[in-house]
């Protein structure tokens, strides 16, 4: 087999990494050749990089992270409530081994969702698949799926996913049905998955959000159980 025909090989059983790798080494010249444990490892690492390369784009598109935010962008101080030493302990993601939840709370543009698609990406980066919704979008799902018939395999698909992003919580009151679905989304996750709540409102008055105070108190009691909570003060980035 020539090294043409070992190329088209490696293509065809999918090793793109390998392949791009070998021939990036064919067009080496012959002192520059590594030896046979250097070349194979060589092909490995890179084969390990492409695939670890193609999930994360799989998964950051699936995730519909509304911005395309890094945590390098995030603009950390004790003023804006937010520290380098915190930011760093959330990007190690021990919170989503924990089924812990976030929430993150701020007056308009000073930077929630932003914050929130950062922790997203760097959840997809370690591995962990992510769905960002806002709470209007993820009713209206709900609402679509119990017309449709399919409301336990969507409340499935959220259950799976270890990362559940919900943008904008707090823009309307929530009715004994929205409330109970939101409950099952919870329950379904709790200690399982994590929440990452962002929200205009502080949580002290997310109670009044709720029309039933038993379903305010079952729901709060779920979110707030195992949750770093974090308020984002100064003014609207949107500004700058």
């Amino acid at each position: 087999m020539n090294t043409q025909q070992t190329l088209d090989k490696l293509i065809q059983l999918r090793l793109h990494g390998m392949a791009r790798r070998y021939k990036t080494i064919l067009d080496l010249p012959v002192h520059q050749l590594p030896d046979l444990h250097s070349f194979v490892a060589m092909l490995t690492e890179n084969e390990e990089q492409y695939r670890d390369d193609h999930r994360n784009e799989r998964m950051l598109k699936k995730s519909r992270l509304r911005h395309d935010a890094v945590p390098e962008d995030i603009h950390c101080s004790t003023e804006r409530g937010l520290t380098r030493d915190q930011l760093v302990m959330l990007m190690e993601g021990t919170y989503i081994k924990k089924g812990c939840n976030i929430l993150i709370t701020g007056l308009t543009g000073v930077g929630k969702s932003h914050l929130a698609c950062a922790l997203g990406r760097q959840a997809i980066s370690l591995g962990y698949g992510t769905l960002f919704l806002s709470f209007n979008r993820l009713f209206e799902d709900l609402g679509a799926a119990r017309l449709d018939g399919t409301y336990r395999k969507y409340m499935n698909r959220l259950a799976k996913t270890p990362v559940l992003i919900l943008d904008d919580f707090g823009l309307k009151t929530l009715d004994a049905e929205s409330a109970l679905a939101l409950k099952d989304v919870l329950d379904d996750r709790y200690r399982k998955g994590t929440v990452i709540i962002t929200s205009q409102l502080p949580t002290d008055k997310w109670y009044e959000l709720f029309k039933e105070p038993l379903h305010a108190d079952s729901v709060m009691d779920r979110l707030t159980a195992k949750a770093h909570q974090i308020t984002l003060t100064g003014k609207s980035r949107r500004r700058d």
